[in-house]
């Protein structure tokens, strides 16, 4: 265990401690979704901090304080987090849960995301989505839906966001805070795409609902837009 905190991993320091054999969240018993979620969430970057020390209103400070002195701080101080610190976030999960297979079966992320964000830390969504004009929905990831593209071989993060987003008819209501995306390419039995390259930044002005835009054809403030 690691008592004190550390910061989210950069640049050299990142591929210095988290680079070789023995590095990252050792997986066990069906938990490669949590172990790369909590990767993803934590290693690199703080924008999700406050889950580790902010008392929000319905926050469980045991399951909090597992997160962050027995997965966070480790995997920031040296690179590795054993199975048994994330069997034991896997344990109170199912204690406070309405699911018993926490232990022991894969699940969706999505389903993680959800249970420890908002039942367990009591945390507001994250984003807020809109399609085809109606009602906003509130949620804490958004998971990749789309056919099939043969034109799609290799696809960035931008291309699956984007050609998602327009194959759902959804844009996002505000700028999120935080923007989390689940790929497809999940789960045992199917992989959409053999991989995916990480886009490093996000462009997500198209994205917006009813954000002023420039005319791809005279400069101006667009005033309608083509899907």
């Amino acid at each position: 265990q690691a008592p004190d905190s550390f910061p989210p991993l950069r640049n050299e320091a990142a591929v210095r401690v988290l680079r070789g054999r023995m590095k990252g969240i050792q997986g066990h018993c069906n938990s490669c979704y949590m172990d790369a979620a909590l990767f993803s969430l934590f290693s690199c970057t703080s924008v999700l901090d406050s889950m580790l020390f902010k008392p929000f209103p319905l926050c469980d400070r045991n399951v909090q304080s597992i997160l962050r002195d027995e997965i966070v701080n480790p995997l920031r101080k040296t690179g590795f987090v054993r199975a048994g610190s994330v069997m034991h976030l896997r344990e109170q999960l199912t204690e406070k849960g309405q699911c018993s297979s926490f232990t022991n079966a894969e699940k969706d992320p999505e389903e993680f995301l959800n249970l420890i964000m908002q039942q367990i830390l009591g945390i507001e969504p994250l984003l807020k989505l809109q399609s085809g004009g109606q009602k906003e929905q509130d949620c804490y990831c958004y998971q990749i839906f789309m056919d099939k593209q043969e034109d799609l071989v290799v696809p960035d993060v931008q291309q699956l966001v984007e050609r998602s987003f327009l194959s759902s008819d959804l844009k996002l209501v505000e700028i999120p805070s935080c923007f989390i995306i689940q790929m497809p390419r999940f789960g045992k039995e199917y992989k959409m795409f053999s991989k995916i390259i990480p886009s490093l930044e996000l462009d997500i002005t198209d994205l917006l609902l009813d954000s002023p835009r420039e005319c791809c054809v005279c400069g101006d403030v667009a005033t309608l837009e083509c899907s």
